[in-house]
């Protein structure tokens, strides 16, 4: 029996990456410095797990993201990359630069964590360069012994998995990237590495096993290298893949045993091991500490242990599910969480402890002890009237009462930047030295700038700016009952956002209005409409940790309750646009195909249940990012929403391709320029965006139903940034408003 770690928050207890990796943008903070904050960082944490009694860590840590590090590290960077070299071109790839726009960025499988998506053609020929991996190592190996070190390697199948490939097959780009891969596995073994990490989560996915040939191709050639290689996948069962990866040329292999929090159906991973067995000579790494959630495991870790021993499985590494990236940092660092909350919470440096824990207990537990099984969680007790679902009129008639617009209509998709001075007020606001009418003051000079340059850029529907929000699901969570809120809770996302997701401990209420006052001050400075900004159900789920006692179904619904109440009160004071953002829709959905059906229809019925009790002449705006949801497309329908607006500037139009042969008839606002990048879109830029759809008759040319907005949300750019790229945002609408006028 032995204890091992897949992954650890890369960010730091008091998030020392984001600090100085913003301060390097702003050349506030040079390279070497940077790089020294990052080496501290990463010994802290191993360091951290070693002192705690894991025996076997996996020497986690990223400047950015870790599919990132590998494309980086393997010269995988697209052609247009070509004149940057080093760090200036690895932050390039992940933010842009000037005649060169950023990798597409999507959430890793079900996660909020987003990763950069690699890109692949028949040009494609690894270049590699592993001198900064390698001083990861060495450090790793000086920091906590070789023995302890050890190095993780995101698995070939898996980058090619995640990649976008255009004109050249996965087996071919297998074949390229393996003597790559080798390379660096004889390199480690040159340094005395004792044991090396594979991760690929690849094969959590429905199809996996048709990646057969592809892993055996993969894992032979490993092999010659003589490591110790442990094979570690997560975020689910592998299914039927089960049977010939266990027969994997491999050392060890790793499993999720828990699979989502909170969800109806549980992994079925142990189920696997009891059907087909588990090979004597290898070792399982058993991922039973759940690194998806924050509550306590209690004594279920040590008893899916026993039960796996009682199996004959004799040589077992206990560790968490998943990486524990995933969680806070520590526990301890909170110093106002109620004590009989608290008692309950075990962040990732906690889940350390409890994976030592189990790896003592499991061999001492008599049979009567062992309840392998995770609790059942409640069933959904709703019995919300089913009148509550649906609108009372029909899109097609919704329409004609709603907002009347010209072609090419152009918004915002909600923030706006988070200023030094609008954070500082905050802080000082919720630190009690600022009184509220301060407060407010601020927050209404913030507004009054934000709609007064909207109205003079010519923007057509505005919005407030949302100074008042931290954070999109934080800020509604703190006005609901049933949450509670962490100050160091911090989790990265991707790069240097980071999100402090709340956590659900009870039943979910909302006591009073939570955006009626902001909205109505907004719209008294215009007459044009302002949007009213809600966070939908399904997203204030995903993105919050949730009970593990009931299902996320029930939560979900309680959830949507409360956000109808408030999209009824904001229908009262006036709003004739209500944005209901669900871009974690698709994150939520389970890997396997087959569990699909019933996610997708709690889903889409809590979203209508929060907006179905708007008049049909209020408009319902929705917002998706980040994520493929090219396979759900009657599901996004099905939602009901008047407009739909998606990221779009990364992704080569492809959903909105896939909405056109969908034959999606609802207003659509495909984003044209990308939100995460400080370059300044030209004109001629967005222009050519619009004239792709039009061109390509996507959405039959309906321009008076194409709405032209960002990609995303505005609050991580700065003004200098955000009033110019919206100043050309609206020229290109004009542009093309005049195009379609003179063709008419």
């Amino acid at each position: 029996m032995t204890t091992s770690t897949i992954g650890f928050p890369r960010i730091g207890p008091n998030r020392e990456m984001k600090k100085a990796l913003e301060s390097y943008w702003k050349q506030q903070l040079s390279l070497e410095d940077l790089l020294k904050v990052n080496d501290q960082t990463e010994k802290d944490a191993w360091q951290l797990q070693a002192k705690a009694g894991i025996a076997k860590i996996g020497l986690d840590g990223t400047l950015y993201d870790q599919v990132l590090d590998w494309i980086f590290a393997l010269g995988l960077a697209p052609s247009r990359f070509s004149k940057l070299s080093g760090y200036d071109l690895y932050f390039a790839m992940a933010r842009g630069t000037e005649g060169a726009v950023a990798l597409d960025m999507s959430k890793f499988f079900d996660t909020n964590y987003h990763y950069m998506v690699p890109e692949f053609d028949q040009n494609t020929q690894p270049k590699p360069d592993f001198q900064s991996y390698l001083s990861k190592v060495k450090r790793g190996q000086q920091t906590i012994g070789k023995d302890a070190a050890v190095p993780i390697i995101i698995g070939p199948n898996t980058l090619v998995g995640l990649a976008k490939k255009e004109g050249i097959k996965s087996t071919e780009l297998l074949k390229r990237l393996l003597p790559a891969y080798s390379q660096i596995l004889s390199e480690l073994k040159s340094l005395g590495v004792t044991e090396v990490q594979v991760h690929e989560p690849i094969l959590t996915i429905p199809d996996a096993a048709s990646l057969e040939s592809d892993f055996r191709t993969t894992f032979a050639e490993f092999e010659k290298s003589g490591l110790f290689i442990n094979l570690v996948t997560y975020y689910d069962d592998i299914g039927a893949a089960y049977p010939w990866t266990v027969k994997l040329p491999v050392q060890a292999i790793s499993l999720d045993f828990l699979g989502v929090p909170g969800s109806a159906v549980a992994s079925k991973t142990l189920d696997l091991v009891k059907q087909h067995g588990f090979p004597k000579e290898k070792r399982l790494g058993a991922g039973v500490v759940d690194g998806r959630s924050v509550w306590s495991d209690g004594g279920v870790p040590a008893a899916l242990v026993a039960s796996l021993q009682k199996q004959g499985i004799q040589s077992i590494s206990v560790q968490s599910s998943v990486s524990l990236q995933h969680l806070p940092y520590d526990k301890e660092l909170e110093k106002n969480v109620e004590a009989s909350i608290a008692g309950r919470l075990s962040f990732a440096t906690q889940k350390l402890g409890e994976i030592v824990k189990a790896a003592k207990d499991a061999p001492t537990l008599k049979d009567h002890q062992i309840k392998a099984g995770l609790p059942d969680v409640g069933n959904p007790t709703s019995n919300i009237d089913k009148g509550k679902f649906s609108r009372s009129a029909k899109f097609a008639d919704r329409i004609t009462q709603q907002i009347k617009t010209h072609a090419f209509p152009t918004s915002s998709i909600g923030s706006f930047p988070q200023t030094p001075a609008i954070r500082r007020a905050r802080l000082a606001h919720k630190k009690g030295q600022l009184s509220d009418a301060d407060y407010e003051k601020e927050v209404n000079e913030y507004m009054t700038y934000a709609i007064k340059e909207q109205e003079r850029i010519g923007v057509d529907v505005l919005v407030h700016g949302e100074p008042e929000r931290s954070d999109m699901v934080e800020y509604f969570g703190q006005r609901m009952e049933g949450f509670v809120f962490t100050e160091h809770g911090w989790v990265q996302s991707y790069g240097s956002r980071y999100v402090r997701p709340p956590i659900i401990h009870g039943d979910v209420t909302r006591p009073n209005a939570m955006t009626v006052k902001e909205f109505k001050y907004a719209q008294s400075l215009t007459k044009k409409p302002v949007k009213g900004m809600l966070t939908g159900p399904v997203t204030i789920l995903n993105w919050s940790f949730p009970r593990k006692d009931i299902t996320r179904q029930a939560q979900a619904f309680q959830l949507a309750l409360a956000i109808r109440e408030e999209v009824a009160d904001l229908e009262k004071a006036g709003c004739r646009v209500i944005q209901v953002d669900e871009p974690a829709l698709r994150e939520g959905l389970p890997l396997k195909q087959d569990r699909w059906g019933s996610y997708l229809e709690w889903a889409v019925d809590s979203f209508r249940l929060s907006t179905a009790v708007a008049a049909p002449h209020t408009q319902i705006v929705t917002h998706l990012c980040y994520s493929d949801f090219q396979d759900i497309l009657k599901a996004i329908d099905d939602l009901d929403a008047d407009v739909l607006t998606i990221e779009n500037s990364r992704s080569g139009n492809e959903m909105i391709v896939a909405l056109a042969q969908y034959g999606y008839k609802k207003d659509v606002g495909p984003g044209v320029y990308d939100v995460h990048s400080p370059v300044v879109p030209s004109v001629d830029f967005m222009v050519e965006k619009l004239q792709s759809y039009m061109d390509s008759k996507i959405l039959n040319s309906q321009s008076e139903h194409i709405w032209v907005n960002p990609d995303c949300g505005l609050k991580t750019r700065d003004w200098k940034e955000v009033i110019p790229s919206l100043e050309n945002m609206v020229k290109a609408a004009a542009t093309m408003r005049s195009q379609v006028t003179a063709s008419a």
